[in-house]
């Protein structure tokens, strides 16, 4: 995947400038990489055994907790050694093989989401069809479709974006490989290519995003017309775990990419990222267990 370019490594964007900073910030993505193992490898523990979970949403949840464990795994890592060992570099074939993971990692998880949400707007609106329409070999289609998809994608945007002649350097403005802070490095207009991948990229995922919206809206719909209180209280026990998951990473993700460049600079876009790539994995456990009888009481 060589581009011509003499670049054999790249420099991220590091959180502090101070060995104290440096520490502090160590210890804490190691508490947050922690939390998040330890809360979506108990998902999985207890879907995978316990066979009272052995459904489509919960079968569609260990596949999230799964790309939940990927897409950490894939930043955070080399950022805690980075910050440990005072180190900036990550080698081209390392950066190549972090964009590749996480572009598959997130776009997969962006598809599953709205799987997810068909999957309750089924159980919510068609419950008649949901054994038909959700029987085991759909979901596994429909799973398998997910990861395809994003290794799909990643193949196209790494592929495209490491065979640009890179020319302006090897610092990134961020803490892990992503594909805007690398275009910027291009010194090709060939990079238009990228962008227009880019674009017909953008153009799938937001119609990903109206049928979540759209999905939402009729569940709602529907769920307000359920005459008995208790009926509702279990349907929005679980829709709204995953209204929230879906709302903060599309805000997040959309505001990363999306901001007007008036208000952007490198300490900004490194919140945003760390808000998107970092705090999803490590929070969704904790957000679907909340309100999830079944899984507290699996765990």
């Amino acid at each position: 995947m060589s581009n011509g370019s003499s670049i054999t490594q790249f420099l991220l964007l590091a959180f502090a400038n101070t060995r104290e900073w440096q520490l502090l910030t160590f210890w804490l993505f190691l508490g947050i990489y922690l939390a998040a193992l330890l809360g979506n490898g108990l998902i999985i523990t207890a879907v995978a055994c316990d066979r009272r979970l052995h459904t489509p949403m919960y079968f569609f949840l260990l596949n999230l907790s799964v790309l939940d464990l990927g897409s950490i795994s894939t930043t955070l890592p080399k950022a805690m050694a980075n910050s440990l060992w005072d180190n900036r570099a990550i080698s081209y074939p390392g950066c190549a093989a972090q964009l590749f993971l996480l572009i598959l990692l997130v776009v997969a998880e962006y598809f599953l989401l709205t799987v997810m949400a068909y999957d309750r707007y089924v159980a919510i609106c068609k419950p008649l069809h949901y054994r038909t329409l959700l029987g085991s070999r759909a979901c596994v289609h429909m799973v398998a479709a997910v990861w395809g998809s994003g290794l799909l994608t990643a193949v196209l945007h790494t592929a495209n974006t490491f065979s640009l002649p890179l020319c302006r350097g090897n610092a990134l403005e961020q803490f892990f490989c992503e594909i805007p802070h690398i275009l910027k490095l291009s010194c090709s207009h060939s990079y238009l290519k990228e962008v227009g991948l880019l674009v017909v990229s953008a153009c799938l995922y937001l119609g990903c995003f109206v049928f979540i919206v759209v999905s939402y809206v009729q569940i709602l719909r529907d769920v307000l017309r359920i005459p008995s209180e208790q009926g509702r209280h279990k349907a929005f026990s679980t829709c709204l775990p995953h209204m929230v998951v879906v709302s903060l990473y599309v805000s997040t993700i959309m505001f990363a990419h999306l901001k007007p460049p008036s208000i952007s600079s490198p300490s900004l876009d490194l919140v945003v990222s760390f808000l998107y790539s970092v705090v999803p994995p490590a929070v969704n456990p904790l957000i679907y267990s909340m309100r999830n009888q079944e899984l507290r009481d699996a765990l």
